[in-house]
Parts: C-alpha cells; sequence; structure tokens
C-alpha cells in the first residue's frame, strides 16, 4: 500500500446536505420543513417545556424539598490506610496533609474515615472522625483529636 492509494474506510464519508438548492435535489422547495407555520418560518419553533400555551408541566406540579447548599459543609476526605506513610508518633494535622499531597485542598475541614488497616502509632487531628477511624487510631494507641 501506497500513501496515494489511502482512502477513507467506506461509508466513513458523507456529502453535506445542501438544503434549498432545487427540487431535483430531494430538499428543494421548502427545504425539508413541510409547509407554512411556525416551524417553518426562519427563527422559527418554541422552546423547551412550551405547551401551546397550555400551563407547562413545569408550573402544574408542585414545588418540593428544599436546598442547603449555602449551609453545606463539604469535608476533604482522607482514609486511615493513607496515614501509613507518616513516622511513628507523629502528629498529623491538616496542613501536614496537605504538605503530603494526602488532600489538595482543605475545603471546610478535613474528615478521617476508616478503610484500610492503619500500622502506625499517630496522633490525628482532624475537624471530624468516623467511628471506625476512632476505633484504628486508638487501638494502636494513637490519639483523635477533634479541631
Amino acid at each position: 500500500m501506497k500513501l496515494h492509494e489511502l482512502k477513507p474506510a467506506p461509508g466513513s464519508k458523507r456529502k453535506r446536505k445542501r438544503v434549498g438548492r432545487g427540487t431535483s435535489s430531494g430538499h428543494g422547495k421548502t427545504s425539508g420543513r413541510g409547509h407554512k407555520g411556525q416551524k417553518a418560518r426562519s427563527g422559527g419553533g418554541v422552546r423547551p417545556g412550551f405547551e401551546g400555551g397550555q400551563n407547562p408541566l413545569v408550573r402544574r406540579v408542585p414545588k418540593r424539598g428544599f436546598s442547603n447548599a449555602p449551609f453545606k459543609k463539604e469535608y476533604a476526605i482522607v482514609n486511615v490506610e493513607s496515614l501509613n506513610r507518616f513516622p511513628d508518633g507523629a502528629v498529623v494535622t491538616p496542613e501536614d496533609l496537605l504538605q503530603a499531597r494526602i488532600i489538595r485542598d482543605l475545603k471546610d475541614g478535613v474528615k478521617i474515615l476508616g478503610d484500610g488497616e492503619l500500622t502506625v502509632r499517630l496522633t490525628v487531628r482532624a475537624h471530624k472522625f468516623s467511628k471506625s477511624a476512632v476505633e484504628k487510631i486508638e487501638r494502636l494507641g494513637g490519639k483523635a483529636e477533634v479541631i
């Protein structure tokens, strides 16, 4: 095979549909828009959810629930397993976690979860702890301190 023999895969190249270019093109006269009416006009059509003036579904169905967004707290999550890289007897703070690149951003605080196994004795200072994380930290003689 040579460069001049290369061809695109069959069916991968399609000619652009040129509408309104004469009746013999198959898309002449009304250009596939049918006859008259709002959808045949330039810029015509209705916005999503419009039901011809009838009260739309979005307005017929009652509102439900609420948004707690302004008061939502988002914690940077750290599993117990990733604390194994600190030396035995170290005090681990959120700043240490940032420096060790275990977390990228402090957000509203740090929460320590109990996934994995801990092999070093540590004093961990964080904003929140899961019960299993506290249990695993204290089992080795470490401390879980809430900031």
